[in-house]
């Protein structure tokens, strides 16, 4: 408004006179300022008449997007949570390889060091075991089918002779060292 006040002031040509020139600048001047003045008294009465009901708005938006912010700030928790417990996880399962790793070495090379020294692994026990076991059994199905052989009566007879006797004395050994095998006929 006062830009519209000078630009009619020096828009008038010079033989007006200076007094009136003047008094329409004030004019213009005083007519600005009570319309802002008017302005300030309608802004207050607004919102002085208006004012709790845009403080209550206002407060209902806050909510709005305390509750919006809220939301979005859970779900950020909760993916970065998810995430470090997937982390969490592969750098335990790394880890976890890395022992396993480590143990398998130091148990290899436990058992090297046993194996220098000429103690027997477990390994090698349990094959020792299976072979005592097949031999026992072997053992055991001989002395079965002997049992029958004897029972049945079809072994011969080793060693007797109708009438005779045998020595059950051990060879003598010679002068050489040597044991000489005695015959049955010697006796």
């Amino acid at each position: 408004m006062l830009k519209k006040a000078k630009a009619d002031f020096e828009s008038k040509p010079d033989d007006q006179k200076p007094d009136d020139q003047t008094s329409n600048l004030t004019q213009g001047i005083l007519d600005s300022s009570r319309q802002i003045w008017l302005a300030g008294l309608g802004a207050f009465a607004t919102a002085r008449r208006e004012g709790p009901k845009l403080f209550e708005s206002l407060v209902k938006q806050g909510e709005s997007v305390e509750a919006k912010t809220r939301d979005a700030t859970a779900q950020a928790a909760s993916a970065a949570r998810d995430a470090a417990m997937t982390k969490a996880k592969e750098m335990q399962a790394m880890a976890g390889g890395t022992w396993d790793k480590l143990e398998q070495v130091f148990e290899e090379r436990v058992a090297r060091a046993l194996g220098r020294l000429g103690v027997y692994s477990a390994a090698d026990m349990e094959r020792l075991t299976e072979r005592v076991n097949a031999l026992s059994e072997a053992v055991n199905e001989l002395l079965k089918t002997r049992g029958r052989e004897s029972a049945s009566g079809k072994t011969a007879r080793r060693g007797v002779k109708s009438g005779t006797k045998t020595s059950a004395r051990k060879p003598q050994a010679n002068k050489t060292g040597k044991r000489r095998a005695r015959s049955s006929q010697q006796a």
